[in-house]
């Protein structure tokens, strides 16, 4: 996998630092394949059990005074805020029936067949809450990345939203990202584990609805996370794609690597920058490339296998990024 160029630690790199047997890592691996900002996301730990407490530069003083001769200045100061970042937590159980599980003679192979669905249920949960979560409607959630940059007009970080063009409700949007603990970063709580937590409970006494009881393996997990933006400057949202109209020589539709070549020159020089984007958007970059003019356009390796990069920015799949956003102005 091609590293992020900083010393900040991905999920990845704490579950193992955090787990040396290497169980979580492994989890966190096999959930992220569809969804790759799990892997990139940096992790920090947070300076709270329930939140995370953010100093924010507001404001960056002055004006400066342009001083005569025997005349005085007027001192100005930066001003900032503090801002509480919450985290989320989710959980699940599994249960398995013991005799159904010894059947086969590999009790811990048929348990993982088992629970493959759930915890790709728990990596698309997570995933989308990344993109979407909005603590304000549910407060057991954390606030993603949408509800920060849901709006062009009027907005303090409008600037870093390009429009697509799209109108109505067939809509999706690509992030571009630089992950580093100036920017945007995950979050996990004080003295606590990183990533997908997976507890083997062993074998339970489960009781049914009507009263019958019977034995299962019981399988718990646990998944800590929240997002952290401290410099909207250095995220960008190309919104407002409609899939509908994408053509493969951009002749019709968003002209995807003119939309790219805009939202790269607003954080131009802020980091690693991740691209992220679904499938299809996807799909659309590897057939419009052919004729993209202001942009360079490679086959990078990341991950052990090769990738669109735009610029040198690895583009991304987050299967969690809906074709159905509803157009923002």
């Amino acid at each position: 996998m091609a590293a992020l160029e900083t010393t900040s630690a991905t999920m990845i790199d704490w579950a193992k630092l955090l787990d040396p047997d290497g169980d979580v890592a492994d989890v966190v691996e096999m959930l992220s394949q569809d969804n790759e900002i799990l892997q990139d996301i940096i992790m920090v730990q947070a300076n709270g059990i329930l939140s995370h407490r953010v100093t924010i530069r507001t404001g960056l003083g002055g004006p400066g005074t342009w001083r005569r001769l025997y005349q005085g200045i007027q001192p100005t100061r930066a001003t900032t805020a503090q801002v509480e970042e919450a985290m989320g937590n989710l959980e699940d159980l599994t249960e398995v029936d013991k005799d159904e599980a010894d059947l086969n003679g590999n009790t811990l192979k048929f348990r993982l067949s088992q629970n493959e669905a759930k915890m790709e249920m728990l990596s698309q949960q997570m995933a989308t809450t990344i993109i979407y979560g909005d603590a304000e409607q549910y407060p057991d959630r954390f606030t993603g990345l949408a509800p920060r940059f849901n709006a062009i007009s009027g907005a303090a970080n409008g600037d870093n939203i390009l429009d697509g063009g799209g109108v109505g409700s067939d809509n999706t949007s690509i992030w571009l990202i630089p992950w580093d603990e100036k920017s945007v970063f995950g979050l996990f709580p004080k003295d606590s584990k990183v990533g997908l937590q997976h507890d083997d409970m062993g074998v339970q006494l489960i009781q049914n609805s009507d009263g019958s009881k019977y034995k299962a393996y019981v399988d718990h997990y646990k998944w800590e996370l929240g997002i952290c933006v401290k410099d909207w400057r250095r995220v960008v949202r190309i919104a407002n794609i409609d899939v509908t109209t994408l053509t493969s020589d951009a002749a019709a539709g968003a002209d995807l690597f003119d939309l790219l070549a805009q939202a790269l020159e607003i954080i131009k020089g802020m980091g690693n920058i991740r691209i992220y984007c679904n499938r299809k958007i996807s799909s659309f970059m590897r057939r419009q490339r052919t004729k993209a003019q202001n942009v360079v356009i490679s086959m990078d390796e990341v991950a052990g296998k090769k990738v669109l990069a735009v610029d040198g920015n690895p583009v991304r799949r987050v299967d969690a990024i809906l074709n159905n956003e509803d157009a923002i102005a």
